[in-house]
């Protein structure tokens, strides 16, 4: 079991993922006797919705990924959520979250971004704009600074918290950034090194080849997860003890934050990983991992929550999905559409969000990826409205510009 510290000030001065506390708490909500919690996770590099909830009612659905879909009678049965859709394995925590009525599945959904570039996808993820690099700026902290001032301001919540090197953009903004970091890093992922060999094989083919070939690379793989990539070489990642014991202590760690009676009430973290182009791993491989890890750090987030759990909303989202097929490589590309995950004891759960777009090859969006049917936006807006009580004008004028069209969804909180 991972324990948890109490940053220090100069672990406050250093960085590993992003939690930032609100300076204001709106009127409306203290007049509510509320005292409402808001922690965002982006799962960066594309994480796969269909492998992640699967649409086990839908006809196509095997015929679609064969051996590869999760099903309940499978080798490894998948968790039922209803009628339709089943949960991944890996993750018993968050299935039981649904049962409770804590946690909401949001499926074909995505962002207005239609490329497939991650850093082009993380940026209007993060930023709220339908164009990537058109504001240095983030969703979350511009909802911040939209907030009524409920009067006078408790000195320390005028600070943000920061976790990771840089600070997510979806944090950046007016309010102060302070940082901590956890205790311990995971090493570079699979598909990080694959790409740097990738990168190094067309711009300095003899440094490539030394990388492929050097022992300590070798040395380091009997400890992670060996696996192979194009060209033979042999790569490592983190193993599957490494990233539980890393992601519960970052996500817990957040949670112990919310927690405090004068700490932050709204944060955001980065967890890096996700992009799972080969040896997906979908049941019991690398994405099976990387979900109980999450899973397990969700389940750490309502212990260390505590009685704040039943105000609090944990919102998981990603730059975009992936292809609907697997590929030859036993992976899946860049896509389009995919799955939010909604935890949180302020949820009105229970329930898949979808209006399911099918999966035969013409209801696929370029015969090739899960069509989107629901904005990311509408999704953010419905929660920072009900459960922040944010201003709707100023939601689609500044928080999300240019999205008035899109409405927020509503009904996702037990205050709306």
């Amino acid at each position: 079991m991972t324990t948890l510290h109490a940053p220090s000030r100069r672990q406050l001065l250093r960085a590993s993922g992003t939690l930032f506390a609100w300076a204001y708490l709106p009127k409306l909500a203290r007049a509510e006797g509320r005292d409402p919690r808001f922690l965002t996770i982006v799962l960066r590099g594309a994480l796969d919705g269909l492998a992640v909830v699967a649409p086990v009612g839908d006809q196509d659905w095997i015929s679609l990924r064969g051996d590869n879909a999760l099903t309940l009678d499978g080798k490894t049965p998948a968790l039922k959520l209803d009628d339709f859709f089943a949960l991944n394995p890996a993750m018993p925590n968050l299935q039981r979250m649904f049962k409770d009525n804590e946690a909401i599945i949001v499926h074909a959904a995505a962002t207005s971004y239609r490329e497939r570039s991650h850093f082009d996808g993380q940026d209007v993820l993060e930023s709220g704009v339908e164009k990537p690099g058109s504001i240095d700026s983030g969703w979350l902290n511009r909802a911040l600074a939209g907030l009524a001032p409920e009067g006078a301001v408790i000195p320390n919540r005028r600070r943000a918290f920061a976790v990771g090197p840089v600070t997510p953009l979806v944090v950046r903004g007016p309010a102060p950034v302070l940082s901590w970091s956890p205790r311990q890093a995971l090493p570079a992922s699979d598909d990080t090194i694959m790409r740097l060999l990738e990168l190094y094989r067309h711009t300095d083919p003899a440094f490539a080849r030394v990388l492929e070939n050097h022992s300590q690379l070798a040395a380091l793989a009997q400890s992670g997860s060996v696996q192979k990539i194009p060209g033979g070489a042999q790569i490592m990642g983190p193993n599957a003890a490494q990233l539980r014991a890393y992601v519960a202590e970052t996500v817990g760690a957040a949670a112990k934050f919310l927690a405090q009676p004068d700490g932050p009430r709204v944060g955001a973290l980065p967890l890096d990983g996700w992009d799972t182009h080969f040896n997906e791993g979908i049941a019991a491989g690398r994405l099976a991992q990387l979900l109980g890890a999450l899973d397990g750090a969700l389940a750490a987030a309502k212990d260390n929550l505590g009685a704040a759990w039943h105000e609090t909303v944990i919102v998981l989202v990603t730059e975009f999905g992936r292809t609907a097929r697997i590929n030859g490589t036993l992976g899946t590309d860049h896509g389009t559409a995919t799955v939010m995950l909604l935890a949180g004891g302020a949820l009105k759960g229970g329930r898949v969000v979808a209006d399911w777009p099918g999966l035969k090859a013409a209801d696929l969006l370029e015969n090739r990826d899960l069509k989107p049917t629901v904005d990311v936006r509408g999704v953010l807006k419905g929660l920072l409205k009900d459960h922040l009580r944010a201003d709707e004008r100023i939601l689609s004028t500044d928080v999300f510009p240019g999205s008035a069209a899109v409405k927020p969804v509503a009904g996702l909180v037990t205050a709306a």
